[in-house]
């Protein structure tokens, strides 16, 4: 809320940098998160090849960040440029970026088909990622694959896509809506 009491800046969707670092966070966490309850109700470890160690799970959750930020920013990143093209510059008066504006004219909304090819991005990187993991640690070609084929054809792998879904999903709609924060009927400064 601006000092004035009006709502200022915080009118109006969320900026694409912003959706993406929260968007990300919220993969991360729902993945890590996913990974580890399914884990726990199958009594399964997510890769389960001895002798592998830890480095092609950290892999494929590094890569598969990688490609969710990647891909959530190409959703997403059309918004940052109308945000930025409507920006005033140098001495110029503000325009009014409202819907009937010459400003918002052309803004276009992020498409919510950014998810769906998000989460394809996301879940190939982390296999490739645990297959290019298991491959550096030692494991021979056919141990990697048969690695990946399980991740692949399991519950864990659907944990995968499920997190980059929702969370895409929801970085797209950060950018895409105009929510504003909760208001109580008493906060309302006109209301007397």
């Amino acid at each position: 809320m601006a000092a004035d009491g009006s709502d200022g800046p915080s009118q109006g969707p969320v900026r694409p940098p912003v959706a993406l670092a929260f968007a990300t966070m919220g993969f991360v966490a729902l993945l890590i998160f996913g990974l580890g309850m399914t884990s726990l109700a199958m009594g399964e470890d997510v890769i389960a090849s001895p002798g592998l160690g830890q480095a092609p799970g950290i892999t494929g959750v590094v890569c598969a960040t990688l490609a969710f930020a990647g891909g959530l920013w190409a959703a997403i990143a059309r918004a940052s440029s109308r945000t930025d093209a409507a920006a005033p510059t140098g001495g110029a008066a503000p325009a009014a970026a409202g819907p009937g504006s010459i400003a918002g004219a052309g803004a276009r909304h992020p498409s919510y088909w950014g998810a769906a090819w998000t989460t394809a991005a996301t879940f190939l990187a982390y296999l490739g990622g645990v297959w290019f993991g298991a491959v550096f640690t030692g494991a021979d070609l056919g141990v990697a694959t048969a690695v990946v084929g399980r991740l692949a054809t399991t519950w864990f792998g659907l944990v995968v896509a499920a997190a980059a879904f929702v969370s895409s999903w929801a970085g797209i709609a950060l950018v895409r809506t105009r929510a504003r924060r909760p208001r109580w009927p008493w906060e309302d400064e006109f209301d007397e």
